[in-house]
């Protein structure tokens, strides 16, 4: 979920490699080896660039934490469950979710072009951020892309009928090349997500929607029912939930269902299983001819005739990119808090805090 009050927030830029090295430093000294500071820093700020401000470098502190406790492993591979070429299967051994998931997208890149479909399934995972930041690896070489997510040691979404919460928001994202600017879709099986939910109880708003319910099952528009018994609509709320409860129930079997570890194990730490899969459309109906037809569909929903009170039909991800272009020549705009929350960690750790770009 992109924030829109990020367009109206212009005061403090910073330069998009500055965020990077300062993000990777830090989790460098936190503890991280090898390449997993710089992916791990790429993915967050790649999330900025995008506007997806929950789910960028917001997301740092709590990654330092997590590694200083020993939650997060700072070193190691994962481990391979089955390899049978395109279909891969890893526990991820608690290491960093966000170097899990590009590390398996960049692994699915490299198989692809003989495979035409590969799949990597990940258990056992740390929190793998924003899926929107990991689809660009895959579209910008003409591939599709489908990235998936739980997190089976959380339960905040409750299924269609019910109160009690069995579900994580359960995203899915997908990179869709066409023959101008790709299509990127990122959406979750619930209406709202726990990071927007946390970020406006600490900030003291409210949900546009009742897009929750309370510990009686009351719809309600107020985010801290969540931390009292209460739960998050799947899409579709009270009235069409029953097709986010569907979706849901898909995300959970693509996730852990194939991965082999979830909910049944009963797992107590914040992490994730993950679900990746990259197609070439060369070994189907052919790269141009696949281009062609998504090109054509994005043209023809631009182009649709908006309706009352809409200026133009937009397309998934044409938002982000925009910001994204935006931010890399004019700098990334950084959510109120962040970068104040991040200054004493930076501290701690002898770390210098990137400057502000001049205004």
């Amino acid at each position: 979920m992109t924030d829109s009050r990020i367009d109206a927030l212009t005061d403090v830029k910073y330069a998009a490699a500055d965020l990077r090295r300062f993000a990777a430093a830090l989790f460098r000294s936190a503890g991280l080896d090898g390449d997993k500071p710089d992916v791990t820093a790429d993915v967050l700020v790649e999330a900025d660039l995008m506007g997806h401000t929950t789910h960028g470098l917001a997301l740092a502190p709590r990654y330092v934490q997590e590694i200083q406790t020993g939650s997060m492993a700072a070193t190691g591979e994962p481990e391979t469950v089955s390899d049978r070429g395109a279909c891969v299967c890893w526990n991820g051994r608690r290491l960093p979710g966000v170097w899990l998931v590009a590390k398996a997208v960049d692994l699915a890149l490299d198989r692809v072009e003989r495979s035409g479909t590969v799949t990597v399934a990940i258990s056992n995972s740390h929190h793998i951020g924003c899926l929107a930041a990991f689809l660009p690896r895959a579209t910008d070489r003409g591939c599709l892309i489908m990235v998936s997510s739980t997190d089976p040691s959380q339960r905040t979404v409750a299924p269609f009928g019910g109160r009690e919460p069995v579900f994580t928001p359960n995203p899915i994202a997908v990179g869709i090349p066409t023959d101008e600017d790709p299509v990127l879709v990122d959406i979750s099986a619930s209406i709202t997500t726990n990071n927007m939910g946390a970020r406006l109880m600490k900030e003291g708003r409210r949900f546009p929607g009742q897009w929750v319910l309370d510990a009686a099952g009351q719809s309600t528009d107020d985010p801290t029912a969540l931390t009292k018994g209460g739960s998050i609509l799947p899409a579709g709320g009270l009235d069409h939930g029953h097709k986010g409860y569907g979706w849901a129930l898909i995300v959970e079997a693509l996730t852990q269902g194939l991965a082999g570890f979830g909910r049944a194990d009963a797992p107590t730490k914040w992490g994730a299983c993950a679900f990746v899969q990259v197609m070439d459309p060369a070994a189907f109906g052919g790269r141009d001819a696949f281009a062609r037809q998504t090109g054509w569909l994005a043209r023809a929903c631009r182009s649709s005739a908006p309706r009352p009170g809409v200026d133009r039909v937009r397309l998934p991800g044409e938002q982000a990119l925009a910001r994204k272009r935006g931010a890399v020549t004019g700098g990334v705009v950084m959510y109120p808090g962040i970068m104040e929350a991040l200054e004493p960690i930076a501290e701690r750790f002898g770390v210098e805090l990137p400057n502000p770009l001049s205004t």
